[in-house]
């Protein structure tokens, strides 16, 4: 009964648009642990068993979660189903604040890689392939996975990326330039492969490969870290340049709101929430939120 339920749950919510392929694997097991105990619904305290036997406090909440929701859906048709507890706290844990370069910084960074290793095609691979991360805000997985075919005069087409989305990302006539730089010395190179970056091997580039390629460049330019703070990574280009958009946000409060869903839009974030998470990143936006509170609170008194 309990399987029949779940492939009914993941096809509804598939229908909806999530990407349920951990929650299936997740509550196939949970459905198997709770057949092993002899239950046809949803138990509380099976749930919570088997919630608990992941290894971490997170990773518990987490498993627990998916058969909140799942009894949740359930139970609105038949109450035998019980609705867990969230004994294990909540799943949203708070995101450290993420490593922003400086502008100087994201400059050296490109140039050092079109430095790094040998005069082959490399160069030019990783320093135009940071170079866009730091000016579009691009994911890696989304640089990774452009071929030709998505430029266009209008800019990049990101197809299907997180959450399932497409959306169209504008280029600055320089960045494209930039692009087309590259892309002259790339296409004879490969030119039975559509992707637009790619590596030595002639194959689009893998992630570990430009994980390395980065923190070449960032150890050739001293990136500094201070104790506590969060290790340079490729991803942080795109943090760097939705917190320079934020800081360049109009200070008006109805600019304010159509800037954060524009930037929401125009980096595929899900929500628009993933989006204000950024507003934490700098003591430049700190201060800026402190000083529009301020004088709310004082038009408020006044």
């Amino acid at each position: 009964m309990l399987i029949r339920a779940v492939e009914s749950y993941l096809a509804v919510r598939q229908a909806c648009g999530f990407d349920l392929r951990c929650v299936g694997s997740f509550l196939r097991s949970f459905v198997r642990f709770s057949k092993a105990r002899k239950k046809d619904y949803v138990c509380a305290a099976t749930a919570i068993e088997w919630a608990g036997l992941a290894p971490s406090v997170r990773q518990r909440a987490r498993r627990l979660g998916h058969v909140i929701r799942f009894a949740r859906y359930l139970h609105a048709e038949d109450p035998r189903h019980e609705i867990p507890p969230a004994v294990f706290g909540s799943e949203d844990w708070p995101r450290s604040i993420p490593y922003i370069f400086s502008r100087r910084d994201v400059a050296r960074l490109v140039q050092a890689a079109s430095e790094s290793g040998d005069r082959t095609l490399r160069r030019y691979t990783y320093s135009t392939l940071f170079a866009l991360l730091a000016c579009t805000g691009l994911r890696v997985s989304e640089a990774i996975r452009l071929r030709f075919e998505d430029i266009i005069v209008d800019g990049l087409v990101i197809r299907c990326s997180k959450f399932r989305k497409s959306r169209l990302v504008p280029l600055h006539d320089t960045v494209r330039a930039g692009l087309e730089r590259y892309l002259e010395r790339r296409r004879p190179y490969a030119p039975f492969d559509e992707h637009v970056f790619v590596s030595l091997r002639r194959k689009p580039l893998l992630i570990e490969d430009i994980n390395a390629a980065f923190r070449t460049a960032a150890d050739k330019i001293g990136v500094r870290r201070g104790p506590g703070l969060p290790r340079p990574t490729p991803h942080s280009l795109r943090h760097t340049f939705a917190v320079r958009a934020l800081e360049a946000c109009p200070h008006d409060r109805e600019r304010i709101t159509q800037h954060m869903v524009a930037l929401s839009t125009y980096l595929g974030h899900g929500t628009v929430k993933e989006t204000y998470w950024y507003l934490q990143a700098t003591p430049e936006l700190m201060r800026n939120i402190a000083e529009r509170c301020e004088g709310f609170v004082a038009r408020g008194r006044s």
